[in-house]
């Protein structure tokens, strides 16, 4: 029996939850989405997803702060978290290492690629 792995995808920026969501369900995850940085510590307390994608420029809380907060969560912790984001500097990419991000991608990004990626963290 196949175990269906969960994906949340944490954006403000709807396309881009709907570009993921057929790219990832396609290929047989289970996605979830969240609108916001709170919305997204929420949703993953909840779920526990085994990816988030996390967008870093978000309302409520941007996505440092989740994945901060993501990091010091015993049960959630482990949750390998990719962030994506239209700031492709150095020293951003740095900042999300520092607040606990596994990866950083960054946006537009090539959707085959994506895809390919998933498949290689989650051993698919």
């Amino acid at each position: 029996m196949k175990i269906l792995k969960k994906i949340l995808i944490a954006d403000d920026d709807e396309n881009i939850r709907e570009m993921l969501t057929y790219l990832l369900e396609d290929n047989g995850y289970i996605i979830s989405h969240a609108v916001n940085g709170a919305d997204a510590l929420a949703k993953a307390a909840k779920l526990r997803p085994d990816i988030l994608l996390l967008d870093i420029m978000m309302p409520v809380m941007n996505g440092y702060e989740v994945c901060r907060s993501l990091k010091k969560d015993p049960l959630l912790k482990d949750t390998y978290i990719i962030m994506l984001t239209a700031q492709g500097q150095i020293a951003e990419q740095e900042r999300g290492k520092e607040a606990g991000a596994d990866e950083y991608i960054v946006k537009p990004f090539n959707p085959g690629e994506m895809v390919a990626r998933v498949k290689i963290i989650l051993g698919v």
